[in-house]
């Protein structure tokens, strides 16, 4: 279980090539990610900021060619700096969770900042409306020990079928939202995923692991209400 130290965003100076759980949700728990079209908007501007170095906003990005488009994000992923480091993610209807590393003084909150600034004008123009979608101080823990981390990233990877947003283990599988299936299918896409998956070369499955624990999980989250502070 992981501890309850938050590291407030902005406040605290984040340590580089430490590694934190990052999450936020919306304001009064309203819905931050309706549909796939958003879902997808969302994927693409995580992929965008997490690099360094000057850019254009994504808006202005995303209106280019195919062939410009793919061109600068090949270089991008062969030559740029990183903010950071995302080892697991997870989009949930209203709230995200990140594993993130930071590679770059004040990475993290750059590229929060980036993320949820981007992705909130996207969001207001489609669904015209005004104002902050996320809540304005998001929370991270760091993280301590190679079993914390293990166990973090399982419960991000758990998010969907713990909230019974999806109905069982299986669909789970099929979620398309979270960085399960880069793990699942050994391909790095988003995520830097050999950190976490070498700790299941010799010690067993990685789908096991995960498997192992979903019915605790969710009884853990009919109970949450008793265990906040």
């Amino acid at each position: 279980m992981e501890q309850n130290r938050y590291v407030p965003g902005r406040l605290v100076p984040f340590v580089t090539d430490q590694i934190y759980h990052v999450f936020n949700r919306g304001i009064d728990r309203r819905p931050t990610f309706t549909d796939k079209y958003e879902l997808r908007r969302a994927l693409s501007v995580i992929d965008y900021y997490r690099f360094c170095g000057p850019k254009l906003a994504f808006s202005k990005f995303i209106k280019l060619s195919n062939e410009d488009r793919n061109e600068d994000l090949l270089d991008k992923r062969n030559n740029s700096i990183k903010h950071v480091e995302i080892l697991a993610f997870c989009l949930m209807p209203n709230h995200f969770h990140f594993l993130l590393r930071q590679t770059e003084e004040k990475g993290i909150s750059k590229f929060l900042s980036d993320f949820q600034n981007s992705y909130t004008r996207y969001f207001n123009t489609k669904n015209e409306r005004d104002g902050a979608l996320f809540l304005d101080q998001f929370r991270a823990v760091l993280i301590e020990s190679d079993e914390q981390l293990i166990h973090v990233s399982r419960y991000i990877h758990l998010n969907p079928t713990t909230s019974y947003f999806v109905k069982d283990f299986d669909s789970l599988l099929e979620y398309p939202w979270s960085s399960l299936s880069e793990y699942l299918n050994m391909k790095s896409v988003i995520c830097e995923i050999d950190t976490i998956a070498g700790f299941f070369e010799q010690s067993g499955s990685h789908r096991n692991f995960l498997e192992d624990q979903v019915e605790y999980q969710r009884e853990l989250y009919k109970i949450k209400h008793l265990m906040l502070e």
